[in-house]
């Protein structure tokens, strides 16, 4: 059957060097049932509901901060070693449109730990909606897609294997998610350490959520202690910064209303 041939576009070329250096990573997934009814309520209660992603993206900056093996990196250069960090730069995958094609790139937060929940909103609401070139990283991997193979390879290994440079790149986790679409990624690749991901939430909370891990940095039993410390920071921490803010916007509601 004759078909048609298509010219890889540079974000096509793009993900498939990722693909590239994530296949040699030695993955492995670990994942729980969590019940973020408390989670739920206190964001219900805020006036303008925060993402999920923003409140997933502060709880796993705070498990990591709590957990130096989710803030390492297994690299090469000078030799193979483990390099760790003193924070977090979050990896956030996005669709966008360009160029008349839906592709997905990659943003990056530094410190999201430090981050208030409508900051962490903000920034993930600019990478989606604000024009692609607008945005650094975005513009600075399409400007990566354009030279030739060799080139582009080498970039990324040294990258990824420079211990200072490869978070300042790459970050130091990734989150990639469709719940929004109904759906769920069992096996997603990544050149990081971890990549993290979660399911449709139920109306009662419940939600599977998963850690995919370099088992060369850590082993499986820290990854489900890791999951258990983070369901009770989403429930603990989380929920009370989101309590803190529908509070605070009550009092201003009742402020505005008495100045009138």
């Amino acid at each position: 059957m004759r078909g048609r041939a298509l010219k890889l576009s540079g974000p096509r070329r793009l993900v498939g060097d990722l693909m590239k250096f994530s296949i040699g990573v030695p993955r492995v997934s670990v994942q729980r049932q969590m019940n973020l009814a408390a989670l739920q309520q206190a964001r219900n209660s805020a006036a303008d509901r925060p993402s999920w992603m923003a409140l997933f993206l502060k709880g796993y900056a705070l498990l990591a901060m709590e957990t130096p093996e989710l803030r390492r990196a297994y690299v090469k250069l000078p030799r193979p070693q483990l390099y760790e960090y003193p924070g977090n730069i979050a990896s956030v995958a996005h669709e966008r449109e360009y160029e008349g094609e839906r592709v997905v790139l990659l943003s990056l937060i530094k410190n999201p730990e430090r981050r208030t929940i409508e900051e962490l909103g903000a920034s993930l609401a600019e990478a989606r909606t604000r024009p692609v070139l607008e945005i650094k990283e975005f513009r600075r991997a399409l400007k990566i897609a354009r030279a030739p193979a060799p080139i582009r390879w080498l970039l990324m290994w040294l990258g990824l294997n420079i211990g200072r440079q490869r978070a300042r790149h790459f970050g130091t986790f990734q989150l990639s998610v469709y719940s929004g679409l109904g759906a769920e990624s069992l096996n997603p690749l990544t050149p990081l350490t971890t990549l993290f991901n979660y399911g449709p939430i139920s109306g009662e909370g419940l939600v599977t959520v998963r850690i995919h891990y370099d088992h060369r940095v850590m082993d499986g039993a820290n990854v489900a202690r890791a999951l258990e410390r983070f369901e009770k920071i989403l429930n603990g921490e989380v929920a009370a910064e989101l309590a803190g803010l529908a509070e605070s916007e009550t009092v201003d509601r009742e402020m505005r209303g008495a100045a009138r």
